[in-house]
């Protein structure tokens, strides 16, 4: 007699999509905490097989939309979809089969090993023909965010970057069709920024949608398909980096004169703050004590 599995049973996995299908979307999403407008009246959508960088200044909201978006945080009014119903319809393994999220700072209460970290990023594929591949998915998750010789490491004893690395190895061990990444290159060293940026495009290439929240607007733009400026938690503008990052947009949003720049060898676009350093500080006064 044939066993039904899990997969036949109980999960709704997700169909598959074609590059520029959307993933994930969110309409006129307004978030309130504390009395206080984060978000108001937020559209975004996310297509498969896109990085969609979000940038803006402190504040201005894209935790809380990548919360939203994700389902960890509902929306005061608004609608968020994830493979085309809310992130509510979904039970935790069909929304963990659809959507993984690395968070900014990921704390581990039990002394676990690197190795048992990255693996719990394939429970929610537990009881199903995926199961099978656990070995060689985690293998090679750690071989591509550079933490293999962390095996046996405890992952609380590890520095921050490299935390962080462990912890985006079990997010794309988890195989979800939709990365939401905040601030993953927070704490790294140059090396493993570009380490990770290169992840997220490839798994881009493969078909998945990537959202990264970011500071670095150059490596935004070297990376991202998309960006969406955030300001005050709204939109001010989302497309492709070059007609998005403009001095106009940028030094209104940023509340300081920011330049924007084409490198000379590769033509990338370079993003720099304008410094004046003609300006001499004041000197604090001479006290006498």
């Amino acid at each position: 007699m044939k066993t039904t599995t899990l997969t036949q049973r109980e999960l709704r996995l997700p169909a598959p999509k074609a590059p520029g299908d959307i993933v994930a979307e969110a309409r006129d999403v307004c978030v309130t905490l504390g009395g206080a407008a984060i978000l108001r009246n937020v559209d975004l959508q996310i297509r498969a097989g896109r990085v969609l960088a979000l940038v803006g200044p402190n504040g201005a909201g894209k935790s809380t939309l990548l919360g939203a978006i994700s389902g960890d945080l509902e929306p005061t009014s608004g609608t968020v979809s994830i493979d085309g119903a809310s992130p509510s319809a979904w039970t935790w393994r069909e929304l963990a089969i659809r959507r993984g999220v690395l968070m900014q700072r990921v704390d581990v209460t039990f002394p676990f090993a690197v190795t048992e970290v990255v693996r719990m990023g394939r429970s929610p594929w537990a009881g199903t023909p995926a199961e099978d591949w656990d070995d060689e998915v985690v293998a090679d998750a750690m071989a591509e965010a550079d933490v293999t010789k962390f095996t046996d490491r405890v992952f609380n004893s590890l520095s921050g970057g490299e935390r962080a690395r462990a912890a985006m190895a079990r997010v794309l061990a988890q195989e979800a069709g939709l990365l939401l990444l905040d601030e993953p290159t927070a704490a790294m060293d140059i090396k493993h920024q570009e380490l990770v940026l290169h992840l997220a495009r490839g798994r881009a290439r493969r078909g998945d949608a990537v959202v990264v929240v970011m500071h670095d607007l150059a490596l935004a733009a070297a990376y991202a398909d998309e960006i969406a400026v955030m300001s005050r938690g709204q939109i001010a503008a989302v497309g492709h980096p070059v007609t998005v990052l403009t001095p106009e947009l940028l030094t209104r949003v940023y509340e300081h004169p920011i330049e924007v720049l084409r490198h000379p060898r590769t033509g990338a676009v370079v993003v720099l703050p304008r410094r004046d350093f003609s300006v001499v500080p004041t000197a604090p006064s001479q006290r006498s004590y």
